[in-house]
Protein backbone atom coordinates (compact mmCIF):
# COMPACT_ATOMS: atom_id res chain seq x y z
CA UNK A 1 0.00 0.00 0.00
CA UNK A 2 1.42 3.38 -0.88
CA UNK A 3 0.66 5.21 1.65
CA UNK A 4 1.49 9.16 0.82
CA UNK A 5 4.45 11.35 2.46
CA UNK A 6 5.76 8.54 4.07
CA UNK A 7 9.09 6.34 3.80
CA UNK A 8 9.53 3.01 5.95
CA UNK A 9 9.45 2.87 9.59
CA UNK A 10 13.16 2.20 10.41
CA UNK A 11 13.30 -1.51 12.19
CA UNK A 12 16.71 -3.72 13.42
CA UNK A 13 17.46 -6.25 10.66
CA UNK A 14 16.64 -8.92 11.78
CA UNK A 15 13.46 -9.08 13.64
CA UNK A 16 13.48 -12.39 15.68
CA UNK A 17 10.83 -14.72 14.40
CA UNK A 18 9.85 -14.90 18.18
CA UNK A 19 8.46 -11.14 18.35
CA UNK A 20 5.22 -9.98 18.11
CA UNK A 21 7.20 -7.27 15.36
CA UNK A 22 8.09 -10.13 13.09
CA UNK A 23 4.27 -10.64 12.10
CA UNK A 24 3.96 -6.66 11.33
CA UNK A 25 3.37 -6.58 7.62
CA UNK A 26 5.44 -3.57 5.46
CA UNK A 27 3.80 -4.36 2.40
CA UNK A 28 0.51 -4.78 2.27
CA UNK A 29 -2.43 -4.00 4.72
CA UNK A 30 -4.43 -7.41 3.74
CA UNK A 31 -5.42 -8.85 6.55
CA UNK A 32 -4.64 -6.41 9.15
CA UNK A 33 -6.67 -4.16 11.39
CA UNK A 34 -4.48 -1.90 12.94
CA UNK A 35 -1.70 0.75 11.39
CA UNK A 36 1.16 2.05 12.78
CA UNK A 37 1.98 5.22 11.93
CA UNK A 38 5.48 7.05 12.79
CA UNK A 39 5.49 10.70 13.10
CA UNK A 40 8.97 11.70 13.97
CA UNK A 41 9.26 15.57 14.29
CA UNK A 42 9.71 17.38 17.06
CA UNK A 43 9.88 21.01 15.77
CA UNK A 44 6.56 21.67 17.93
CA UNK A 45 8.78 20.79 21.30
CA UNK A 46 11.30 23.44 20.36
CA UNK A 47 8.90 25.68 19.66
CA UNK A 48 7.31 25.06 23.26
CA UNK A 49 10.93 24.75 24.68
CA UNK A 50 10.85 20.90 25.26
CA UNK A 51 13.90 18.93 25.32
CA UNK A 52 14.44 18.19 21.57
CA UNK A 53 14.32 14.53 20.64
CA UNK A 54 11.13 13.41 19.92
CA UNK A 55 11.77 13.35 16.24
CA UNK A 56 13.92 9.88 17.22
CA UNK A 57 10.73 8.35 18.66
CA UNK A 58 9.13 6.37 16.37
CA UNK A 59 12.52 4.23 15.55
CA UNK A 60 13.74 3.55 19.01
CA UNK A 61 10.20 2.16 19.66
CA UNK A 62 10.14 0.04 16.69
CA UNK A 63 13.48 -0.97 18.08
CA UNK A 64 12.15 -1.97 21.41
CA UNK A 65 9.14 -3.13 19.51
CA UNK A 66 12.04 -5.68 18.03
CA UNK A 67 12.98 -6.97 21.19
CA UNK A 68 9.67 -7.01 23.67
CA UNK A 69 6.57 -9.25 22.88
CA UNK A 70 6.34 -12.68 22.09
CA UNK A 71 4.54 -13.60 19.36
CA UNK A 72 3.04 -16.86 20.57
CA UNK A 73 2.42 -15.30 23.73
CA UNK A 74 0.00 -17.30 25.98
CA UNK A 75 -3.87 -16.34 25.73
CA UNK A 76 -3.38 -13.41 23.15
CA UNK A 77 -4.58 -13.61 19.63
CA UNK A 78 -2.65 -10.35 18.02
CA UNK A 79 -4.60 -8.42 15.51
CA UNK A 80 -2.75 -7.78 12.37
CA UNK A 81 -0.64 -4.91 12.03
CA UNK A 82 0.04 -2.56 9.02
CA UNK A 83 3.59 -0.66 9.69
CA UNK A 84 2.77 2.20 7.26
CA UNK A 85 6.02 4.27 7.80
CA UNK A 86 6.98 7.50 9.03
CA UNK A 87 5.49 10.92 7.74
CA UNK A 88 8.19 12.55 6.30
CA UNK A 89 8.35 15.88 8.31
CA UNK A 90 8.23 19.30 5.95
CA UNK A 91 10.27 22.76 6.01
CA UNK A 92 7.32 24.54 7.83
CA UNK A 93 5.02 22.89 10.95
CA UNK A 94 1.66 23.64 9.21
CA UNK A 95 2.81 21.48 6.26
CA UNK A 96 4.04 18.59 8.35
CA UNK A 97 0.95 18.64 9.91
CA UNK A 98 -0.74 18.55 6.60
CA UNK A 99 1.02 15.47 5.32
CA UNK A 100 0.22 13.74 8.48
CA UNK A 101 -3.50 14.41 8.17
CA UNK A 102 -3.27 12.79 4.23
CA UNK A 103 -1.49 9.63 5.39
CA UNK A 104 -3.62 9.05 8.09
CA UNK A 105 -6.58 9.90 5.54
CA UNK A 106 -5.34 6.85 3.12
CA UNK A 107 -5.01 4.43 6.73
CA UNK A 108 -8.66 5.68 7.31
CA UNK A 109 -10.17 4.52 3.69
CA UNK A 110 -8.51 1.51 3.90
CA UNK A 111 -10.18 0.38 6.92
CA UNK A 112 -7.61 0.66 9.57
CA UNK A 113 -7.76 1.53 12.59
CA UNK A 114 -4.69 4.43 12.76
CA UNK A 115 -2.50 3.68 15.61
CA UNK A 116 0.22 6.84 16.10
CA UNK A 117 3.62 7.21 17.62
CA UNK A 118 5.77 10.21 17.64
CA UNK A 119 7.48 12.87 17.79
CA UNK A 120 5.86 16.36 19.35
CA UNK A 121 2.22 16.38 20.51
CA UNK A 122 1.07 19.25 18.49
CA UNK A 123 1.27 16.02 15.90
CA UNK A 124 -1.91 14.74 17.63
CA UNK A 125 -3.44 17.55 16.10
CA UNK A 126 -2.91 16.32 12.57
CA UNK A 127 -3.34 13.02 13.37
CA UNK A 128 -6.93 13.18 14.77
CA UNK A 129 -7.86 15.89 12.11
CA UNK A 130 -9.19 13.27 9.55
CA UNK A 131 -11.14 11.70 11.96
CA UNK A 132 -12.77 14.37 13.03
CA UNK A 133 -13.80 15.62 9.84
CA UNK A 134 -15.34 12.61 9.15
CA UNK A 135 -17.24 11.72 12.47
CA UNK A 136 -18.31 15.67 13.75
CA UNK A 137 -18.52 15.76 17.86
CA UNK A 138 -15.64 13.46 18.47
CA UNK A 139 -14.76 13.26 22.10
CA UNK A 140 -10.84 13.53 23.46
CA UNK A 141 -9.91 11.42 26.19
CA UNK A 142 -6.08 12.17 26.68
CA UNK A 143 -3.38 10.86 29.28
CA UNK A 144 -1.21 14.28 29.77
CA UNK A 145 0.43 16.15 32.53
CA UNK A 146 -0.21 19.16 30.50
CA UNK A 147 -3.52 20.54 29.30
CA UNK A 148 -1.76 21.65 25.80
CA UNK A 149 -4.51 24.41 25.32
CA UNK A 150 -2.18 27.07 24.45
CA UNK A 151 -2.99 29.27 21.51
CA UNK A 152 0.47 29.34 19.96
CA UNK A 153 2.17 27.34 17.29
CA UNK A 154 3.97 24.39 19.20
CA UNK A 155 3.66 20.99 21.15
CA UNK A 156 1.20 22.32 23.56
CA UNK A 157 -1.52 23.67 21.29
CA UNK A 158 -3.36 20.28 19.92
CA UNK A 159 -6.55 20.01 22.00
CA UNK A 160 -7.16 23.58 21.46
CA UNK A 161 -7.16 23.26 17.79
CA UNK A 162 -8.86 20.22 17.64
CA UNK A 163 -11.70 22.05 19.47
CA UNK A 164 -11.69 25.53 17.76
CA UNK A 165 -10.89 23.91 14.39
CA UNK A 166 -11.98 20.19 14.00
CA UNK A 167 -15.30 20.73 16.41
CA UNK A 168 -14.66 17.95 18.87
CA UNK A 169 -17.10 18.65 21.78
CA UNK A 170 -15.55 17.23 24.82
CA UNK A 171 -12.39 16.66 26.09
CA UNK A 172 -11.45 14.61 29.40
CA UNK A 173 -7.72 15.09 30.75
CA UNK A 174 -6.37 12.19 33.04
CA UNK A 175 -2.97 12.64 34.95
CA UNK A 176 -3.02 16.76 34.75
CA UNK A 177 -0.22 18.23 36.84
CA UNK A 178 -1.65 20.91 38.32
CA UNK A 179 1.70 22.44 39.10
CA UNK A 180 2.25 22.41 35.42
CA UNK A 181 -0.40 24.61 34.24
CA UNK A 182 -1.60 27.95 34.28
CA UNK A 183 -4.71 29.44 35.29
CA UNK A 184 -5.71 30.91 31.98
CA UNK A 185 -5.24 27.60 30.03
CA UNK A 186 -7.16 25.69 32.78
CA UNK A 187 -9.84 28.31 32.65
CA UNK A 188 -10.15 28.17 29.06
CA UNK A 189 -10.09 24.12 29.10
CA UNK A 190 -12.76 24.06 31.78
CA UNK A 191 -15.10 27.47 29.90
CA UNK A 192 -15.13 24.48 26.78
CA UNK A 193 -16.39 21.79 28.66
CA UNK A 194 -12.97 20.17 29.31
CA UNK A 195 -12.94 17.91 32.29
CA UNK A 196 -10.18 16.83 34.82
CA UNK A 197 -9.52 13.94 36.06
CA UNK A 198 -12.97 12.96 36.57
CA UNK A 199 -12.81 8.85 35.63
CA UNK A 200 -11.23 5.77 36.76
CA UNK A 201 -10.24 3.29 34.44
CA UNK A 202 -12.43 0.73 35.51
CA UNK A 203 -15.31 3.47 34.73
CA UNK A 204 -16.79 3.24 31.08
CA UNK A 205 -15.58 5.92 28.84
CA UNK A 206 -17.18 8.96 27.64
CA UNK A 207 -20.20 8.34 25.11
CA UNK A 208 -19.68 8.89 21.83
CA UNK A 209 -16.65 8.57 18.74
CA UNK A 210 -13.42 9.05 20.42
CA UNK A 211 -9.83 9.47 20.08
CA UNK A 212 -7.42 8.87 23.14
CA UNK A 213 -3.86 10.10 23.16
CA UNK A 214 -1.05 9.14 25.62
CA UNK A 215 1.74 11.61 26.54
CA UNK A 216 4.06 9.61 28.10
CA UNK A 217 5.32 12.55 30.61
CA UNK A 218 2.19 11.58 32.27
CA UNK A 219 4.30 9.05 33.68
CA UNK A 220 6.78 9.51 36.47
CA UNK A 221 10.12 10.10 35.29
CA UNK A 222 11.52 7.36 37.64
CA UNK A 223 10.41 5.45 35.26
CA UNK A 224 9.88 7.19 32.10
CA UNK A 225 12.50 9.69 31.64
CA UNK A 226 12.91 9.87 28.41
CA UNK A 227 10.35 12.62 27.58
CA UNK A 228 10.05 15.84 26.51
CA UNK A 229 9.37 17.23 29.79
CA UNK A 230 9.85 14.80 32.53
CA UNK A 231 7.51 14.26 35.40
CA UNK A 232 8.09 14.62 38.95
CA UNK A 233 5.02 13.16 40.60
CA UNK A 234 3.18 11.21 37.74
CA UNK A 235 1.36 7.98 37.13
CA UNK A 236 2.76 4.06 37.58
CA UNK A 237 3.36 2.05 34.67
CA UNK A 238 0.53 -0.10 35.84
CA UNK A 239 -2.17 2.88 35.53
CA UNK A 240 -0.79 4.04 32.46
CA UNK A 241 -1.83 0.50 31.10
CA UNK A 242 -5.09 0.28 33.07
CA UNK A 243 -6.24 2.91 31.14
CA UNK A 244 -4.77 2.12 27.61
CA UNK A 245 -6.16 -1.19 28.17
CA UNK A 246 -9.44 0.54 28.45
CA UNK A 247 -8.73 2.34 25.29
CA UNK A 248 -8.20 -1.20 23.63
CA UNK A 249 -11.30 -2.65 24.19
CA UNK A 250 -13.38 0.14 23.68
CA UNK A 251 -14.72 -0.13 19.91
CA UNK A 252 -15.82 3.56 20.28
CA UNK A 253 -12.32 4.47 20.10
CA UNK A 254 -11.08 5.52 16.65
CA UNK A 255 -7.42 6.11 16.97
CA UNK A 256 -4.95 5.72 19.74
CA UNK A 257 -0.93 7.29 20.00
CA UNK A 258 1.43 7.36 21.98
CA UNK A 259 4.11 10.57 22.02
CA UNK A 260 6.73 12.47 23.36
CA UNK A 261 9.23 9.96 23.41
CA UNK A 262 12.40 11.24 23.39
CA UNK A 263 15.66 8.99 23.16
CA UNK A 264 18.18 11.01 23.84
CA UNK A 265 17.34 11.70 27.60
CA UNK A 266 16.49 7.72 28.03
CA UNK A 267 18.68 6.08 30.15
CA UNK A 268 19.53 2.94 29.02
CA UNK A 269 15.97 2.76 26.37
CA UNK A 270 13.88 2.64 29.28
CA UNK A 271 10.90 4.85 28.70
CA UNK A 272 10.95 3.30 25.06
CA UNK A 273 10.50 -0.29 26.46
CA UNK A 274 7.61 0.96 28.37
CA UNK A 275 6.25 2.69 25.34
CA UNK A 276 6.52 -0.80 23.49
CA UNK A 277 4.50 -2.80 26.18
CA UNK A 278 2.13 -0.02 26.11
CA UNK A 279 1.47 -0.35 22.78
CA UNK A 280 1.25 -4.17 23.19
CA UNK A 281 -1.16 -3.71 25.84
CA UNK A 282 -3.81 -2.00 23.26
CA UNK A 283 -2.75 -4.33 21.16
CA UNK A 284 -3.90 -7.19 23.48
CA UNK A 285 -6.92 -5.54 24.40
CA UNK A 286 -7.94 -4.48 20.89
CA UNK A 287 -7.81 -7.87 20.20
CA UNK A 288 -10.95 -8.43 22.81
CA UNK A 289 -13.45 -6.17 21.01
CA UNK A 290 -14.74 -9.11 18.69
CA UNK A 291 -15.07 -11.22 21.40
Amino acid sequence: MDVPHTQPGKWPDPIAQGRVASRFRRDSPEGCRIALLGMPDDTGVKLNNGRPGAAEGPTAIRAALAGYGAAEASGIDWPGVFDAGDVTPADELDDTHDRVSVAVEALLAADLLPVGVGGGHDLTYAFVRPLATRLPGMVGVYFDAHLDVREHKGSGMPFRRLVEDCSVRELHVLGLDRFANSAEHVRWFQGHGGRIDTLDASDPLPDGDLFVSLDLDVIDQAYAPGVSAMNPSGWSPATAEAWVRAAGRSPRVRCFDIMELSPPHDENGRTARLAARLLLAFLEAFSERAR
